[in-house]
């Protein structure tokens, strides 16, 4: 983790579970955007059920973050979009914290949708990281 990233979770605020309210960024630094990853195999098609579309969409955001030379210790927001979140938030959880620092977690944003632009896609993810200045 750059030293120029603070992660804070103000004690007038509810102690968020798996992620951080605020994440503050200071001094130079590269930032990275991650379109929307969804669980597709290379050939664009979805790999099977809620977990497993889950955990390819965070193998997916991983190969998009190598790209740019980040991993996810240099995740700072993720948006994520779930189908049928009432029956899918604890699944998403468990994959999301086997990816994710759980010491510092990235500010979060968690939306239950009735579908995605993909038939068949059931989670979506998408980033932002911050790396040192080149």
């Amino acid at each position: 983790m750059t030293s120029n990233i603070r992660f804070s979770n103000p004690p007038k605020l509810s102690k968020p579970p798996g992620y951080t309210h605020v994440v503050e960024i200071t001094g130079p630094a590269r930032i990275v955007y991650i379109a929307g990853q969804l669980g597709l195999d290379k050939e664009g098609k979805p790999v099977g059920d809620f977990r497993a579309q889950t955990t390819q969409a965070f193998e997916n955001l991983k190969i998009g973050l190598e790209a740019a030379g980040a991993g996810f210790e240099h995740v700072v927001k993720i948006n994520n979009y779930l189908v049928d979140i009432a029956a899918n938030i604890t699944t998403f959880r468990e994959v999301r914290d086997r990816y994710l620092n759980t010491a510092a977690p990235p500010a979060s944003t968690a939306v239950g949708v009735p579908g995605l632009a993909r038939p068949g896609a059931l989670f979506e993810i998408e980033a932002i990281a911050v790396l040192p200045s080149r």
